[in-house]
């Protein structure tokens, strides 16, 4: 057998050098990608030490405090990618000297993280375009232990202002807390939870531009802001200054026991935290009591307030405000205040001084009083202290107010009583035969006036002093009147023009002419005992001779 050799053509000197200049590129690509990988390795094992100290030393300086970061995670292979959990931060200026590692954190961050490029780690300050924290806990300790704290750990204003590591040009919050304690003991802290906030220009020693929605507990709704916070004041975090605008849509009134509604307001801002300049607007087309039933009223507002945003209290200068048709101005303030028999409960109290000019009785029955359609009409001045404590009952259980009022040319939707009063007027003006006239051809036109004061609480009106009048005669009453139009109970008296037996006809007259001097007292031609009792669907008018001495024989027996 023969055997056949068989190969390729010979190397050549150029291809011969072409082998080898791959192979050496292939070895230098090889060393490079082992030195790229072992320069990685060693950039990871530095790069956390490195970003641990610029995170630590950074917010220490930014805020003047201790720092705990438990774990930080670096990744390098798509630039530095950074997360960390578990940071707090603990201001100095409140560290107590016996025991500085048990503190509250003024800050405490569940999740923060944060994309850069590598060579950044070779910059000072180092530059990030944006920062993600979750799970947010703002701590602010009342005045009372700051001062306590401070005093035995003076603040150390700005120094080593250097040690600023790292500036951020956007940080994203999402789901924060914010905790004000009370120097009250016992009195649980005031939450504020914050839905998600957007910071911009997050550098030392300057405003931060902010966009957030907040998440206002009652009435439950969103609150979007955007505007300028700082630069924060560690030491009195009160004296930050603030500034922006809001909108509040959609904000369920229901939410809040005894009121109901749909509100939304908008305005702008401008202070520092613990005295916000407040000016707005808020409109709430079906505005309503609980005790007014299904009877909403239009409601819109313009107000100046003052608000400390470090308790949440409300100073009110003033309010401006159109319910239906009717002008509303109002002064003072929308406090925090202990619930009545609910140790270590609190609310808002609110105490208000208003007058209500010019006005219709009409809106304010609508909104007050379950009677539809409305008792009165007419012409409404009232000047009177509102004082709101928090509780759960209703707004008409727990609603106390005082004052006087004026009603000018009112007439009753009640047929029943403006046909009586008709009847009053004209026999009091001595005029027996048109009163009769007026009552077979349905005539009820005379306008009442109408003053006193009032005292509204534990849902009953009680009057004193109330003078009222219609052409012929003039009436003055004390008495209660529920909210619920369930009861009158009046009593007083009723001066007429006209003499006993001026007001009546025929035989009756001259029956009654020897006993008109009798009741003709104090420059009035008849004066008598007057009474209205019964319920809105049934009052009653009469004469009441004996009521005087009912109450005395009663006060006697006890």
């Amino acid at each position: 057998m023969i055997e056949q050799q068989v190969s390729g053509p010979p190397l050549t000197a150029g291809r011969l050098k072409r082998r080898r200049l791959w192979t050496v590129l292939a070895f230098v690509l090889l060393g490079l990608g082992v030195t790229f990988f072992l320069t990685a390795q060693i950039l990871l094992h530095r790069a956390t030490p490195i970003l641990r100290s610029r995170v630590i030393n950074t917010l220490a300086t930014r805020f003047d405090s201790r720092v705990e970061l438990p774990e930080l995670d670096i990744s390098v292979w798509h630039g530095l990618e950074v997360t960390g959990k578990g940071l707090k931060l603990y201001p100095r200026a409140l560290m107590t000297a016996n025991d500085p590692d048990h503190d509250q954190p003024i800050f405490a961050v569940g999740q923060f993280s944060f994309h850069t490029e590598w060579w950044n780690l070779l910059r000072s300050p180092m530059h990030i375009s944006e920062v993600s924290l979750s799970d947010l806990t703002i701590y602010r300790p009342n005045r009372e232990q700051r001062e306590q704290l401070k005093a035995a750990n003076p603040p150390t204003q700005d120094a080593h202002r250097d040690k600023i590591e790292i500036v951020a040009d956007r940080m994203l919050i999402d789901h924060a807390l914010l905790l004000l304690t009370s120097s009250h003991p016992g009195r649980p802290p005031l939450q504020f939870r914050i839905e998600s906030v957007q910071l911009q220009n997050v550098g030392a020693n300057q405003p931060l531009r902010f966009h957030a929605i907040l998440v206002n507990p009652k009435p439950i709704g969103n609150i979007d802001s955007s505007g300028y916070f700082g630069p924060f004041d560690v030491h009195e975090p009160g004296n930050s200054p603030v500034r922006g605008e809001y909108s509040f849509s959609h904000a369920d009134l229901n939410t809040i026991k005894g009121i109901g509604g749909m509100l939304s307001s908008t305005g702008r801002y401008e202070g520092q935290l613990n005295r916000i300049t407040v000016d707005g607007t808020t409109d709430t087309p079906n505005f309503s009591l609980d005790v007014s039933g299904s009877r909403p009223v239009p409601l819109h507002t313009k107000f100046h307030a003052i608000v400390d945003g470090m308790n949440g209290n409300t100073y009110l200068q003033p309010v401006d405000a159109m319910l239906a048709h009717s002008h509303i101005v109002a002064k003072g303030e929308v406090t925090r205040a202990p619930k009545e028999g609910e140790p270590g409960q609190f609310g808002r109290r609110v105490q208000l001084d208003i007058a209500i000019a010019p006005a219709n009785i009409a809106d304010m029955l609508r909104l007050a009083v379950k009677t539809d359609p409305p008792l009165m009409q007419g012409g409404l001045q009232l000047t009177a202290k509102l004082d709101l404590p928090p509780g759960e009952g209703t707004v008409a259980q727990r609603m106390h107010l005082k004052g006087r009022f004026n009603i000018r040319n009112a007439t009753f939707s009640n047929e029943k009583i403006q046909r009586d009063l008709e009847q009053l007027s004209l026999r009091g003006e001595g005029e027996p035969k048109e009163a009769k006239t007026a009552k077979e051809e349905g005539l009820h036109s005379v306008e009442s006036q109408l003053q006193g004061n009032f005292d509204l609480g534990e849902a009953k009106m009680t009057f004193a002093g109330l003078d009222y009048s219609v052409p012929g005669a003039e009436i003055a009453l004390d008495g209660v009147y529920s909210l619920d139009g369930k009861q009158f109970d009046f009593h007083g008296k009723a001066r007429l023009k006209a003499k006993l037996s001026q007001m009546v006809t025929g035989w009756r007259s001259l029956l009654l002419m020897p006993v008109d001097p009798f009741f003709a007292k104090h420059g009035a031609g008849t004066e008598i005992p007057f009474t209205v009792t019964g319920t809105k669907g049934d009052p009653k008018f009469g004469l009441d001779f004996f009521h005087h001495d009912k109450r005395l024989q009663s006060a006697a027996q006890h």
